[in-house]
């Protein structure tokens, strides 16, 4: 078998069929009657803002429950979610997104997206594999040419009045870093953007319209690595194709989940960080001024940003029924990680519900907590400390053009989907 025949349409096919195999739960999307008992992290009122219902739940119900899903449970306290986090032994990995479909039990330890989605002893190996390509060494040399991009992308802006920072700026910077780790062209960059939605959003699809989104980024996916293995290069892709793990190449299935997670994860998270970070300082000048004010502050500001807009929110899945800090568990119930409300928790952080930019300490999980934490932490660093200096270097007076236009994506990576500003 050639190196090309293992990445033939069979496993495309094998992928298919094991999403297909995996249980589907009935689709529910009525407005949320009661976010104790009936929550859904995709209702418009949860993505327009979920942080006073977090805190509610926090006060009255610290760890809710719906029957959407399949059923689902919602820890919103630090100490929960981080138990939660920690805890492989009763909970699973092999599914971190939320949807009205399980993929099989088969798919442990590896999972679809490894190492994310694996488990012990699995994951440890997997994540080891990434290492390398994310030190604060291999990440500084991204930044001169995402400097130089940021530049260009405000270049852009002349003549105008009014912008999108989140479709014209913040989308577009991870975007071109991960591509250019990848070794994907970029000019498919708005490809990029709808895989992204179509994997973390659209989560009451049927499963059949979930299998074909996933198939045309599978099928875009294989292609670059089909071209990678006639074209080997120095890329990130390249490197995956010839790495091995236990003393064996990386299975395809692995290579092409791995790739698959870099990408979508890539670009998301830093999407919305950036605009997020945007947004409030449009809407909040005196820390706008400040930050102008006081460059130095900036590393300082990005840390608070990211513990009280963290865009991310995890998932597992319950292995076994169980009785667990007073709930009652059953196997295979989903159960959501929100780091942004473990972020917001007053028992772990004074002033917890402001943005406070000169905060010293500041211990927040945007990033997660225990073996899966992000990867790509100092990746995400640098880019967000970029796009916010070139920004307030070029556009230091800005505000939202228009507060109502502003939206949010409903998923569970939290960040502005459109954000009009005015600059200058």
């Amino acid at each position: 078998m050639t190196a090309d025949d293992r990445f033939g349409d069979d496993l495309e096919q094998s992928r298919r069929e094991r999403f297909l195999s995996g249980y589907q739960s009935e689709i529910v999307t009525d407005p949320v009657s009661d976010w104790a008992t009936d929550f859904s992290h995709v209702d418009p009122a949860w993505a327009a803002d979920p942080y006073p219902i977090q805190d509610d739940l926090r006060q009255r119900c610290p760890i809710a429950h719906t029957d959407r899903f399949g059923g689902a449970w919602l820890p919103t306290r630090y100490e929960d979610v981080s138990a939660i986090a920690y805890d492989t032994e009763h909970f699973t990995s092999r599914a971190i997104i939320v949807s009205n479909v399980r993929p099989p039990k088969e798919l442990a330890p590896v999972g679809g997206a490894p190492p994310i989605s694996s488990d012990p002893p699995f994951h440890h190996d997997a994540r080891k594999l990434l290492l390398p390509a994310f030190t604060k060494t291999a990440v500084s040399r991204q930044e001169e040419g995402t400097r130089a991009f940021c530049h260009s992308l405000i270049d852009a802006f002349e003549g105008r009045d009014v912008v999108d920072a989140a479709r014209e700026y913040a989308k577009h910077i991870p975007t071109r870093v991960i591509a250019d780790m990848l070794g994907f062209p970029q000019e498919d960059s708005e490809k990029f953007g709808s895989f992204v939605e179509n994997a973390l959003e659209n989560i009451n699809a049927s499963r059949e319209e979930r299998v074909e989104r996933f198939t045309k980024l599978s099928d875009y996916l294989l292609a670059q690595i089909r071209d990678h293995i006639d074209n080997p290069r120095d890329d990130l892709t390249t490197y995956l194709l010839n790495a091995e793990l236990q003393g064996r190449k990386l299975e395809p299935a692995h290579v092409l989940g791995t790739i698959n997670l870099l990408l979508i994860a890539g670009i998301d998270t830093t999407w919305s960080s950036v605009g997020a970070s945007l947004w409030h300082l449009a809407k909040t000048p005196a820390d706008r001024e400040r930050l102008v004010a006081e460059p130095e502050l900036l590393p300082t500001a990005m840390e608070e940003f990211l513990r009280v807009y963290a865009p991310v929110t995890m998932a597992r899945l319950v292995k076994e029924d169980m009785h667990w800090n007073g709930v009652d568990m059953k196997a295979e119930d989903w159960v959501l990680l929100p780091f942004p409300a473990a972020n917001r928790d007053p028992a772990q952080f004074d002033r917890a519900g402001e943005v406070v930019i000169d905060r010293e300490v500041n211990r927040h999980v945007a990033f997660g907590l225990g073996i899966h934490r992000c990867v790509g932490s100092h990746l995400a660093r640098m880019e967000l400390r970029v796009a916010l200096e070139v920004w307030l270097e070029r556009i230091p007076d800005f505000s939202l053009h228009d507060p109502e236009a502003v939206t949010w994506a409903a998923s569970q990576v939290r960040g502005p989907r459109t954000l009009p500003l005015r600059i200058g």
